[in-house]
């Protein structure tokens, strides 16, 4: 595999990021959702729109994962109020970390990670956390290898779906 670049995404980046934002999860979760719910969730809460305003928020941070000049995953660190169970401790949420489907199982999303924590790391945070669907086995032992353990539990909506999303935190 040809290396695996990381950058800073910025604002000129906007419509990629909603385009790959997407297309991985659709990727991702199409097939164990109702075509109603996806399209429910891709239009009101996914919507091309509000995922290039994301790239405005200053409490977010993307990155990009590129080989040869093409975007072949991302994450989106965001800095938010602390789910009550972790308290006070200065965290990080890596809101979304996605691998385009013919990239996964190639390390795209280790380089990501580890880019996650660095970025924490660096800003000063004690925990870095996530939130993962209950059902995701695949991302769950992802993210059981880099050292997450679950920590709670949350409903995330996914059109009229509530599914269970796991809380998973790292200490730094």
């Amino acid at each position: 595999m040809s290396t695996v670049t990381i950058r800073l995404a910025s604002t000129a980046d906007a419509a990629l990021v909603a385009d790959i934002s997407r297309a991985t999860f659709y990727e991702t979760f199409a097939a164990d959702n109702t075509p109603e719910n996806m399209e429910k969730f891709m239009n009101d809460q996914f919507s091309r729109e509000k995922l290039m305003a994301e790239l405005y928020d200053p409490n977010s941070i993307f990155l990009l994962a590129e080989i040869e000049g093409e975007v072949v995953g991302y994450t989106r660190l965001r800095e938010s109020p602390n789910p009550t169970a972790l308290g006070e401790a200065p965290s990080i949420e890596i809101a979304r970390i996605y691998t385009i489907s013919k990239m996964i199982g190639r390390g795209v999303g280790s380089i990501l990670i580890e880019h996650c924590i660095e970025v924490a790391r660096k800003l000063g945070m004690q925990i870095i956390w996530l939130g993962v669907w209950e059902h995701n086995q695949r991302a769950i032992d992802f993210y059981t290898k880099w050292g997450f353990t679950k920590f709670d539990d949350h409903i995330f909506a996914l059109g009229d779906d509530p599914q269970t999303d796991w809380l998973m935190k790292k200490e730094l």
